[in-house]
């Protein structure tokens, strides 16, 4: 595999990691394995710290795949936990208001889904990496500033219950770039006259890019090992 020139690579993101944590992880090895200073590595839709999953990374010229990558659809399976709310719509803060759950059945739990398939608008999450005025939602929020984030269009193409155990659910959801599954997930609590935060999170396809195509953060070693020469470099190729 030539990476300087580009390349693709898939990764099951760990728990925990960002984003950037990955990319880093890979690049540094990457340009220790190449002996080499620097190599262009990014990567093709941000996932939250708590969420695991289908992560694509491009490297060298492969890079300027990366919107390819990022406009195709996603598929997820999300756990939620009704009857409370977090700031950050998922595990990384506390829970900060309660709700009642027992008016809530399987019964209902399936026509409310069924409201969020098509095109819908979505209020972005304040923990995210949303503009505002320059500076990331997330920035503003972890400081205690309320600011304003715009609806915007998506298209959720499916949403499946795979199990229902009040107060946790775990949902199946096909959508299309943009979509955040935290917000998702506080919008179907409020339809269900009560609160949701995400508990779990996996993202399981990218386009046709599923999990089973990826690999552990734990595998980078082994498989540069494989994939470049020993004693490869720019003058010894």
């Amino acid at each position: 595999m030539d990476f300087e020139t580009g390349e693709v690579v898939y990764f099951n993101k760990p728990l925990d990691w960002t984003s950037f944590d990955l990319v880093n992880s890979f690049r540094y090895k990457l340009s220790r394995k190449l002996r080499v200073k620097k190599i262009k590595v990014g990567h093709a839709g941000t996932l939250d710290p708590k969420a695991t999953g289908v992560m694509i990374l491009c490297t060298g010229r492969a890079t300027k795949r990366i919107d390819e990558f990022q406009g195709q659809t996603k598929e997820y399976v999300a756990t939620l936990k009704l009857g409370a709310t977090t700031p950050s719509f998922d595990l990384e803060k506390d829970v900060d208001v309660t709700y009642p759950t027992e008016h809530i059945t399987r019964e209902k739990v399936d026509r409310v889904l069924k409201r969020f398939v098509g095109r819908i608008e979505q209020v972005p999450p304040a923990f995210s990496a949303c503009n505002v005025d320059g500076k990331r939602a997330y920035e503003l929020a972890r400081k205690g500033i309320d600011a304003p984030l715009k609806a915007k269009w998506l298209v959720i193409d499916e949403i499946e219950l795979l199990a229902y155990d009040l107060p946790v659910i775990k949902l199946r959801v096909v959508c299309s770039k943009g979509t955040y599954i935290r917000a998702l997930a506080r919008d179907i609590g409020y339809a269900l006259d009560s609160g949701a935060h995400l508990i779990a999170l996996e993202r399981t396809r990218v386009g046709e890019v599923t999990l089973d195509k990826c690999m552990s953060a734990e595998d980078i070693d082994l498989f540069l090992d494989r994939t470049i020469p020993a004693g490869h470099s720019r003058c010894n190729p």
